[in-house]
């Protein structure tokens, strides 16, 4: 009850016409920010930072939070409409709400999209309320033996997904984590691989392999072919009819975001797992427990509730570590924690104490700002659909505008521009000879985190590797990876014995 009561308070402090208007400010350039390949929700909170300087801190806060979560919508779109992720977290979406949007039904991808965000996020609001505490507690139990046990399940889920060839899906997955070492090193802070090019200190970034392998890769070998798609209007004639899922549609897809929200929620709690990692796992799994599992990746509507459903449990999921602990869980919740400081309050144990108002009313901002995100998206559902009635000619040179445009703006180089035409290459050539691409660039994004959280796990046992079985939660995830790799080969042996 006590929790309720605040939960009331918070929805109190939020009734205010500015504070409702930052919410839904909010959400809106989240969702704009989620469409715009490259720019992302880190860029949009380090961009908006300095306004919130010496305003209310409730309205301030809201607003950040409202971009953030509201981002997770918007990598969505462009996802499904032209193949190329807003994130990192939105490129398991492509895999299947890509081929829906060739196959017409684009709008019908968007609007399961849309209401999997939309449950999953009510999903790890509520949980927040609820478990943000006690759940922030057990992730203090993880260090970086944990985590790395978490980074191999999800290595080993990614191997499921090249369409049964585990020899493809492993040889990109090699090459990816190959690239990831490329740049600095992350415990002696020596270069590798760089031949001395400054441009490489850094490392690659995920964004120019993503948008050249997935975005202009697949541009190439329509034109190489020449093939591609453009909708007719009988195809892309959407209305709120064709968009809004069918009550069958609905629960067909119902378990799949229950179960994705939730485990989405508990990885986002984790610092330093987030959503990139959630969605992997979601659509790995079902993919898994699927009875039909060769559907995915060819338009399967299970294959966008999923990814969906995880990220957005995941998004909610971060707040947990980051309002309980002051830890924040991706580079995110890393600026929404200078926010929080930024605005005169410190995240922590004592913030539900000493400012009960401001957490229980960014609470409350969570749940309302999911009603405006439903209510958005799939009011302009058909807005965006109807974009794909240009010829493809024209498709082609706009999302290869996009792509050079995303690119540039990560770092202001042309060096991301060239990084991102080499990828194009790889990508074709890829796609030419039927090897996945999303173990790479998963590869890419998480290869120096598992590296470091390795090698801080080896100092810490003194190189004695045996030492991983003497923790419990490595053990447990252990045993889950050794099931994970078992399944296909099972299903196999069924497979012949039918």
């Amino acid at each position: 009850m006590e929790t309720f009561s605040m939960l009331l308070l918070g929805f109190q402090q939020l009734l205010h016409p500015m504070t409702l208007l930052m919410c839904l400010f909010g959400v809106v350039i989240g969702t704009l920010t989620g469409v715009l390949p490259g720019l992302g929700p880190s860029a949009a909170l380090a961009i908006l930072l300095p306004v919130i300087y010496g305003r209310d801190p409730l309205t301030s806060l809201v607003l950040l939070a409202g971009i953030y979560y509201g981002a997770m919508y918007g990598g969505m779109i462009t996802s499904v409409l032209i193949n190329v992720p807003g994130d990192s977290a939105a490129v398991v979406t492509t895999f299947d709400g890509y081929p829906m949007a060739q196959q017409g039904r684009g709008g019908v991808a968007m609007g399961i999209g849309a209401f999997s965000s939309f449950i999953a996020g009510t999903i790890g609001v509520i949980l927040l309320t609820v478990l943000a505490v006690p759940l922030a507690r057990m992730a203090l139990k993880f260090g970086p033996p944990e985590y790395f046990a978490i980074y191999l399940l999800t290595f080993i889920a990614i191997l499921s997904l090249g369409g049964g060839d585990l020899v493809k899906s492993a040889i990109s997955l090699i090459l990816g984590l190959l690239v990831s070492t490329v740049g600095m090193d992350v415990m002696s802070g020596a270069p590798r691989l760089t031949y001395g090019t400054l441009n490489l200190m850094a490392g690659i970034d995920f964004l120019p392999a993503v948008v050249g392998m997935f975005g202009l890769a697949e541009i190439v070998r329509d034109i190489a072919r020449g093939t591609g798609y453009s909708l007719t209007k009988e195809k892309s004639k959407v209305d709120m009819r064709s968009v809004l899922p069918r009550p069958h549609d609905l629960l067909q897809v119902l378990p799949t975001i229950l179960r994705c929200g939730f485990m989405g929620f508990c990885v986002g709690v984790l610092p330093g797992a987030g959503s990139v990692i959630a969605t992997f796992m979601a659509y790995g799994m079902e993919k898994q427990i699927s009875k039909d599992p060769d559907s995915f990746g060819k338009g399967n509507p299970r294959g966008v509730a999923a990814p969906e459903a995880a990220n957005n449990g995941a998004c909610e999921g971060a707040f947990v570590p980051l309002l309980s602990l002051g830890i924040p869980g991706s580079s995110a919740a890393a600026i929404l924690l200078g926010a929080f400081i930024l605005v005169g309050v410190q995240p922590g144990p004592r913030l539900f104490e000493t400012n009960p108002e401001l957490v229980w009313g960014l609470i409350a901002s969570m749940y309302v700002g999911n009603v405006m995100l439903i209510l958005i998206n799939t009011a302009f559902i058909p807005a965006f659909v109807y974009l794909l009635r240009i010829s493809q000619k024209t498709l082609c040179v706009v999302v290869a505008t996009l792509c050079v445009i995303g690119t540039y703006s990560l770092h202001n180089s042309l060096f991301d521009v060239f990084l991102m035409l080499v990828f194009t290459v790889v990508g074709y050539f890829f796609k030419e000879l039927n090897i996945p691409a999303s173990p790479l660039i998963i590869a890419i994004v998480l290869g120096g985190d598992i590296e470091f959280s390795l090698r801080q796990s080896l100092s810490l046992f003194k190189g004695n590797v045996s030492m991983f079985l003497g923790r419990p939660i490595c053990v447990v995830i252990f045993i889950v990876c050794i099931l994970l790799m078992a399944l296909p080969f099972v299903r196999g042996r069924r497979k012949k014995g039918a």
